[in-house]
């Protein structure tokens, strides 16, 4: 039995780096909450800790989650579109949705204390960060999954998307380093100069977060790793290639 479906065949050393992003994640998350658990005193909403909510839920969905979102596409080479785009999606709101309970939880115990609000390097770029990804994720799904939207208008998009989708995970990680550097400078002060266990650690822990967004940015930039397109983008394609430069979709 013939079937009209190309299998995409999975680079060699794709798997391998794809697990590696998935260890540098995964020990992001846990080193963060070791980090929190240990010497910041653990993590509860009200109190003194409901700030320890904002760290571990920005790592959770503004560094892991979207970086997983991202590598969707290079992970399921040849499952349907539409399904890959789902979990693209899916993926992203669930980003959204902890890093909102991490904004909250930051403006909360800042208000229960009396401090200031958005005065810091790290405060700016991080609703910036915040900004950027909800208004990149309302226009790709405007584009990409609401019906509606032309295929030449998507194609025209695309490029567009895919670049702010790295330029904001980038700055994700940016935000996370100057955030950790600016939370131990508040709480060693001049102590972090004599390298205490905890300055070592959350030191230990920028390096894992600088790695984990430079792995997943490596995998994105391969060209050779791109999830190949399937026969009926191909159609598509060949289709806005007739009408947009009059070329028989059988000509080459």
């Amino acid at each position: 039995m013939e079937s009209g479906a190309r299998v995409a065949s999975t680079p060699g050393a794709l798997p391998c780096y794809v697990a590696l992003s998935q260890l540098l994640g995964l020990t992001v998350v846990a080193m963060t909450g070791a980090w929190l658990g240990l010497y910041r005193g653990g993590i509860a909403w009200e109190g003194a800790l409901q700030f320890n909510v904002h760290p571990l839920c920005m790592v959770i969905g503004l560094i892991f989650l979207q970086g997983d979102a991202l590598l969707v596409y290079r992970v399921f080479r040849n499952e349907a579109k539409r399904t890959t785009k789902v979990l693209h999606g899916l993926l992203h709101v669930f980003a959204l949705i902890i890093a909102l309970v991490g904004l909250v939880a930051v403006f909360g115990y800042h208000k229960r204390k009396g401090y200031a609000d958005l005065y810091s390097l790290h405060s700016w770029c991080g609703i910036l960060v915040f900004v950027l990804y909800f208004l990149q994720w309302l226009v790709g799904f405007s584009f990409f999954l609401v019906p509606g939207a032309s295929f030449p208008l998507r194609s025209r998009y695309r490029p567009q998307h895919i670049f702010f989708g790295a330029t904001i995970f980038l700055l994700s990680v940016g935000t996370a380093l100057l955030g950790l550097k600016e939370a131990l400078l508040f709480h060693l002060g001049a102590k972090y100069s004599a390298f205490k266990p905890e300055g070592v650690l959350a030191n230990v822990l920028g390096l894992l977060l600088a790695g984990f967004g430079a792995v997943v940015l490596y995998i994105l930039t391969r060209a050779d790793w791109q999830r190949p397109p399937q026969a009926e983008e191909q159609a598509l394609s060949m289709d806005f290639k007739t009408l947009t430069e009059g070329d028989s979709p059988g000509s080459q």
